[in-house]
This record gives C-alpha cells, structure tokens and sequence, in this order.
C-alpha cells in the first residue's frame, strides 16, 4: 500500500483587494478614540471625582430615579411598538404595490431630515387637550367619554413621549428590516404553503426567523434613539417632576442650576444602563443569528 508523502504547505497571504490596512486600522482607532472613547472616557474620569457617597446620593435621588424610569420605560415602549409595525409596514413596501408607494416609502425617512424641535411642535399641537387629535379624547370628545369622566390626556403625559418617540425611531426598524425582507424569495413562502402550512406557520417559522436577527438590530438601533432623545420630546412632555420630566432634560436642568455633579451623575447612569441594555441586545441577536444560521 503506498502512502504518498506528506507536502509542506506554504501559506501565501492574498493580497487585499482594498491596500492600505494598517492606515484605516489607525484612522479608524484615532476616530473612534477622538469622538466616541475620550467623551465617554472624560464622563467617567468626572463620575470618579464626585466621590463614592456623593455620587450614590446624587443617583438614588427620588427625582433622579423617576426621571431614570420614565426615559428607559417609554424608549423600551416605543422600541417595541415599532418593531411590531416596523415589520408590518416593511413588509408591506416589499411585498406589495399600490398607488402612493413611492410616496410612502421616501414618507418612513422624514424624521430623519425633520428638525426634532419642529416634529415636537407639531406633535403638540396635534395632541394637546385642545388639539386636532387631543380634541377627541377630551372629556367631551367622541373617544372620551370611553376613558372616564376627565377623558385622555395624551400630550404632557408619558403617553404623548411614547408618540414622540415612536416618530422619531420609526425609521430604524422599517430601513433594517426592509433590505432583508427583500432577499427572501416569494416562493419560500409558495412552497410553504403547498407543504400544508397556513399563513400564521408561514410567518413565523418561515419568515420571522430570517428577519428575527434584523429585528433586533433595528430593535436596539429604535431603543438607542428613544433613550437619548430631547428635541421632539420636551414640548410634549409637559417636564413636570416625578411624571413627565425626562433625564436628559434633568441633565439641561442641573446644568442651568450649575450643579456640575448632578448632571455628571444622571448622564452616567444613562451611559451605564444603555451599554448595559445594548451589550444585552446584541448577545440576543448573536444568539439569533446563530439559531437560524445567519452567523459566521
């Protein structure tokens, strides 16, 4: 039985088709390292000088805390409302046509270019107690009278920043999930359908898993947006402590109050619970990728 030698292997490294690694390497590091870690960086290095029994003062605060609550509460509300019609309105820009289309798909990326103040202003008109829509639900309104003698208070309550911020992350589910819906061949689901399975298997066990991984993306991309926003929620917000006052706009407050360590304390916590809330997005969306074989 002859048993062929063993050959050497030599590795030759292929050439990039893009050259010059090691410059967008450092350029990447610098840029990310100028603008993103030595901010981040300085806030910690700000936190640490507070002191240890300061800063645990200034953070379990009672205003701070609601403030803390709200801001999450309502960005985690409007992550999800958006990932369920995020999905349903991707869905129907890439599976169907209609007069308007075009319209309504250049309409998703709106908040995008719309000043924040200005999608604020609009929304309070539209939804104060006085308002096209806030009209309805007033006391004497056609809907009101379904919610009670005092009717619906949409705007300067928790319900009007859930609207704010659906607006505002809207965008980021519908563009991650849209291009993925795109790829998926209409006949996965006509062949679905021949082997037995009724719409609801269809969608999800056919379709959801391989947009379950985008989803989440868009989830946490909607989540990010929500948490930090200011501009479109600080006019309907109404910013009455302990019931719409969000933290953001507490850190503009402790700042015109000069109270340097309390607006470092709140944005810290922030930074915290968002690279917390994030790192866990991403392991989910990890683990999703991997369950459906989207990973690498």
């Amino acid at each position: 039985m002859a048993v062929s030698a063993a050959r050497p292997r030599i590795l030759f490294r292929r050439p990039s088709v893009m050259p010059g690694f090691g410059l967008s390497l450092g350029f990447t590091l610098v840029y990310l390292g100028v603008f993103v870690l030595v901010p981040l960086g300085a806030l910690a290095l700000n936190a640490a000088g507070i002191g240890r029994e300061e800063l645990w003062a200034l953070v379990t605060d009672r205003r701070v805390l609601s403030a803390l609550r709200l801001s999450f509460g309502t960005a985690f509300l409007a992550a999800c409302v958006n990932a369920v019609f995020g999905l349903l309105i991707a869905w129907v820009l890439v599976r169907y046509r209609f007069p308007g289309r075009r319209f309504v798909d250049a309409a998703i990326d709106l908040p995008f270019a719309l000043p924040t103040a200005v999608a604020g202003i609009a929304l309070t008109t539209l939804y104060a107690p006085n308002g096209w829509v806030g009209q309805l639900f007033a006391p004497s309104g056609v809907f009101g009278p379904f919610f009670g003698e005092r009717g619906l208070r949409i705007a300067y309550t928790p319900i009007g920043i859930v609207i704010a911020l659906v607006f505002v992350s809207l965008p980021f589910v519908v563009r991650t999930v849209q291009p993925v819906l795109e790829e998926i061949d209409p006949e996965i689901e006509q062949a679905a359908a021949t082997l037995g399975a009724n719409r609801f298997q269809t969608v999800f066990q056919v379709v959801l898993p391989a947009v379950l991984p985008a989803l989440t993306t868009g989830f946490a991309l909607a989540l990010a947006r929500s948490v930090g926003e200011y501009g479109s929620v600080i006019f309907i917000a109404g910013n009455i402590p302990f019931v719409s006052e969000i933290a953001p706009l507490l850190i503009v407050i402790r700042l015109e109050e000069f109270n340097y360590g309390g607006a470092t304390a709140v944005a810290m916590m922030m930074l915290l619970i968002s690279f917390t809330l994030l790192l866990v997005i991403n392991l989910v969306q990890a683990w999703s990728r991997r369950r459906t074989g989207h990973g690498a």
